[in-house]
């Protein structure tokens, strides 16, 4: 029987996240802003959760309800076969958001949801489970229109981007899921050259190397869905030894990672090492002002420092026409993109963007923006 998932993800990701969706076996695959609805057999949800790498949670969809009022919701999610899903012990935290919602408290609606679970837990056993809202065994995510409810369950557990392996982390740390998404809308290709000179804690190195080696995103972790009572712990492992059998000897590979900072160039260095992934990626210490490329073509990809990083914004202002400048005389012949939240850059760096892309890192708005290196071309004309 087919059943209906939502994958969250971040913004400006959605059509990344439909390509992959599709590739994995999803039918009926619909974007809209920060996810993709799709469908099809129950497996499905432990292939999407094993191998997107873009994807932030894999919702299951239990109910969808037209309500009136606060009563409306408790009676449809009483409603649902709790006891048929997961076990009592499992502890659980319910979460609510809401579009155009007309009534007053989205906290009391969320009070009423876990009420309704726990209620029902309670007529079915004697006992009802326990709220956690640090490490839940089971989340409920509760998204309200104008008026109807749909309800899911959580079938990831911590969100996919937390793939297990990045234990140093910078101030601004980018997510695993954007930087492999930023790779994807690069059009980066694993065999071509890629440079990040701003690697930080190596979040780029890592998702380019797994991408090369066909190691599966989630191959490291455990999920949700293996606490739930339909569990296949078969189809599970196969689909897991189905993941492994495809990954290639990590070996070098044409991905080099640099960074003004030694304290950074040390957290990618340890993260990497943890990951398995220290021989496949080269590293070294440099100001990204004055680095030569590493060969005549390739993709150059950089999450610009935050005000936090580097000092004022001042200084970042600084930076930015010394970045142009650097990449006009020694990238030639690269394509560049850098994410950043500061929308002075595309002033400062006197460079022209031939493509702009908006997009979240976290709660941080940013812009993808995609520089094609020609040399002395790209400087916007005055007047």
């Amino acid at each position: 029987m087919s059943e209906f998932f939502f994958a969250s993800c971040p913004r400006g990701l959605e059509a990344v996240l439909v390509n992959e969706l599709t590739t994995l076996g999803a039918q009926d695959v619909r974007a809209t802003d920060g996810g993709v609805h799709f469908c099809g057999e129950w497996p499905l949800n432990y292939r999407a959760n094993l191998h997107s790498r873009i994807a932030s949670r894999v919702l299951w969809r239990v109910a969808m309800k037209d309500y009136r009022n606060e009563q409306d919701i408790y009676g449809t999610v009483y409603a649902l076969p709790w006891g048929d899903w997961f076990d009592v012990s499992r502890t659980i935290r319910v979460n609510v958001a809401a579009i155009k919602c007309p009534l007053k408290s989205l906290d009391f609606i969320t009070l009423k949801i876990k009420d309704a679970v726990c209620d029902k837990f309670r007529k079915l056993t004697g006992e009802r489970p326990d709220v956690d809202t640090h490490e839940p065994d089971m989340r409920i995510h509760a998204f309200l229109e104008h008026n109807r409810m749909t309800l899911y369950v959580d079938t990831s557990g911590d969100a996919l981007f937390k793939r297990g392996l990045r234990l140093h982390t910078n101030i601004a740390p980018l997510r695993e899921n954007l930087a492999a998404g930023i790779l994807q809308l690069s059009g980066w290709q694993p065999g071509t050259l890629l440079l990040d000179p701003m690697c930080g804690s190596g979040t780029f190195l890592i998702e380019a190397a797994q991408m090369s080696l066909n190691i599966a995103p989630g191959i490291g972790r455990n999920f949700a869905f293996e606490k739930l009572k339909n569990f296949d712990a078969a189809a599970w492992q196969e689909i897991r030894a189905e993941a492994q059998a495809v990954q290639k000897p990590v070996a070098p590979l044409p991905i080099h990672g640099s960074d003004l900072y030694g304290d950074e160039l040390k957290a990618a260095r340890l993260n990497l090492e943890k990951a398995g992934l220290l021989q496949a990626v080269s590293l070294k210490q440099a100001n990204v002002l004055e680095i030569s490329a590493p060969a005549e073509h390739g993709i150059l990809v950089a999450n610009l420092p935050y005000g936090e990083r580097m000092g004022e914004l001042d200084e970042l202002a600084k930076l930015y026409p010394k970045l142009g400048d650097a990449l006009k005389k020694k990238f030639s012949g690269w394509t560049a993109y850098l994410l950043t939240s500061d929308k002075a850059i595309l002033k400062l760096m006197r460079l022209s963007p031939s493509r702009r892309t908006p997009m979240f890192n976290g709660t941080i708005e940013c812009r993808l923006l995609e520089y094609k290196i020609v040399a002395g071309s790209n400087r916007k004309q005055a007047g």
